[in-house]
């Protein structure tokens, strides 16, 4: 009650996004719902601590607690994805790749990257991007009609461009991703790997995806999206030397003073990760996917490669539907189902337009959703979308969308 009695204005802004998260279907793939312990920690008395250094070796007095907190999230971490050493600093995904690339790069060195039109991440080197700035970044992206990465053309292009380093991962590539083969190309051009994972990471903590830590040399992820923690970055490698380096460069390279309420919080998130509970929820997370896909398909959407193996589905809509991405985003709003417009493969639209949406089911998973549901998600989006200017079609899949976050409530009191 202190924020609603001393800043009653800012209350009010929390409380109507709260209502937004309640009353939506969050479809937007790199969005989740955290539990309410992470959420307890998220926002504890952790945030007054200042933190600069590491365990042991700070900078400030009074540590000793959150110390054993940074060390409790690094010991969870490491047992998580089976790997050595692990950086639980990092304060996003896009700070994590900044410290891998500096960790073993140097400015203007060669690097091998998912083109973002094709899948790729901004910090998979967009030209206006630090990744693009700062490194000579060569693009590799799906083929033209699987709309998936073609391993023998990616080992074509990584023998011309001769890269120092490959980056394997993705923001929107619906597929699994055989990071044994990007390791093979790697070495076959005495390449160094990355793999950015921030996107399927839960699925790699459950066993339901390749564990890259298995043949990466530095390994970078996000801890929200299908983790399903606080917002952060973690940097993760069996290298201890690449490691030292990663140390080095996220403090004092690129970084003050840790956050210490999103280390405790990821700490928590890892714990959950760990247990059987998460395994079955990434379980559904895909099965939902790949119902969404489905459903999609035989409704007549044209769903990139055909399908999903993951959390994320790619759907152009403009062939069917006659809207853009951006204009399919802006009226599912209107009906409160919440996506975000996406490039597809060889999109003619520019990138702010699109012909394509990107959905993922991470966040309605959370809520309890299941095949049945997604199917009827679907129906929701292709009836809005085919009747943008039916009023009445409107009204009734707003109603129906009210039905099935009613029948899930976010946060049960």
């Amino acid at each position: 009650m202190h924020l609603k009695n001393n800043d009653y204005e800012l209350f009010q802004l929390i409380e109507a996004e709260k209502n937004r998260q309640e009353t939506h279907l969050e479809l937007i793939a790199s969005e989740n719902f955290v539990s309410p312990s992470v959420l307890e920690v998220d926002g504890s008395i952790l945030t007054n601590k200042y933190a600069e250094g590491y365990p042991n070796k700070r900078y400030y007095g009074g540590c000793e607690f959150v110390d054993q907190i940074e060390d409790l999230a690094r010991t969870r971490l490491k047992q998580l994805f089976n790997v050595k050493y692990v950086n639980v600093q990092a304060h996003s995904g896009s700070t994590a790749n900044m410290a891998a690339y500096r960790s073993v790069l140097e400015p203007n060195d060669v690097v091998l990257g998912m083109s973002l039109d094709h899948g790729g991440h901004l910090t998979h080197g967009h030209p206006l991007n630090f990744s693009g700035v700062d490194y000579r970044f060569e693009s590799y992206g799906v083929d033209k009609d699987t709309e998936m990465i073609d391993y023998d053309v990616l080992r074509q292009i990584a023998k011309r461009v001769k890269p120092r380093l490959i980056v394997a991962g993705a923001s929107a590539y619906p597929r699994a991703i055989n990071f044994k083969k990007f390791r093979e190309i790697a070495d076959e051009v005495n390449a160094l790997l990355m793999v950015d994972m921030a996107h399927i990471a839960g699925l790699v903590a459950a066993g339901i995806h390749e564990n890259p830590c298995e043949v990466a040399d530095i390994v970078t992820s996000t801890t929200h999206k299908t983790l399903r923690g606080p917002r952060g970055g973690i940097i993760l490698t069996n290298n201890f030397e690449i490691y030292k380096k990663v140390n080095k460069i996220v403090f004092p390279g690129i970084q003050g003073g840790p956050l210490m309420h999103i280390i405790g919080a990821k700490a928590v998130a890892f714990k959950e990760a760990a247990s059987d509970a998460f395994k079955t929820y990434q379980e559904n997370v895909v099965a939902n996917a790949k119902a969404l896909a489905e459903q999609l398909k035989q409704l007549g959407f044209n769903v990139v490669s055909g399908g999903t193996d993951n959390h994320l589905v790619l759907v152009e809509v403009k062939t069917l539907s006659g809207l853009t991405g951006l204009e399919a985003e802006k009226l599912l709003e209107t009906v409160n189902i919440t996506c975000n417009k996406n490039t597809v493969p060889n999109d003619l639209e520019k990138p702010y337009i699109t012909s394509g949406i990107r959905l993922g089911t991470p966040a309605l998973t959370t809520r309890g959703f299941s095949t049945e549901d997604m199917k009827t998600v679907a129906q929701l989006i292709y009836d809005i979308l085919m009747n943008p200017n039916n009023d009445f079609v409107v009204d009734e899949v707003k109603k129906r969308v009210g039905i099935l976050t009613s029948r899930y409530p976010l946060y049960k009191k």
